[in-house]
């Protein structure tokens, strides 16, 4: 789990969204659709101060690689990545970082959403959230399927 450029899915570093899109590689390709998460300030009414993100890795990066593989069949992608961060982050940092690359944008987006959703719900990734007043919460989102 290092950098977002090395095929991991999985970082506890700041992911590199400019080595992900790959701009000059897929010449066929006129959509490119990128979506970062970000840490928010809030959650259900509460304030965050910040988060972490856990993960059982060595399934996560499986499920994910797998998300990947099918999301290019099924919209007919020349290239889709997803990078997670893990560990601690702060306000306003990038949680997860997906980016698909169509011939047309419809696909490129709808690809993108489906990407963020199914690794949402499969992959095996924890966030728990502190608030302000010294609490914290593992936050109950999206179940895995």
């Amino acid at each position: 789990m290092t950098d977002s450029s090395n095929g991991t899915h999985l970082t506890e570093q700041p992911i590199a969204i400019d080595e992900l899109l790959a701009l000059d590689h897929y010449p066929e390709c006129g959509g490119l659709a990128l979506f970062a998460g970000t840490v928010r300030d809030h959650h259900q009414g509460l304030p965050v101060e910040s988060l972490r993100y856990t993960a059982y890795a060595p399934l996560a990066e499986k499920r994910i690689a797998e998300i990947e593989q099918q999301t290019r069949e099924r919209f007919g992608l020349s290239y889709c990545r997803v990078v997670h961060r893990l560990g601690a982050l702060r306000i306003g940092d990038v949680a997860i970082v997906c980016v698909a690359r169509a011939a047309h944008r419809a696909e490129a987006f709808e690809a993108c959403r489906y990407l963020v959703d199914e690794v949402k719900h499969q992959a095996p990734i924890w966030k728990e959230e502190f608030y302000t007043d010294g609490s914290s919460a593992y936050v109950q989102g999206c179940c895995i399927r």
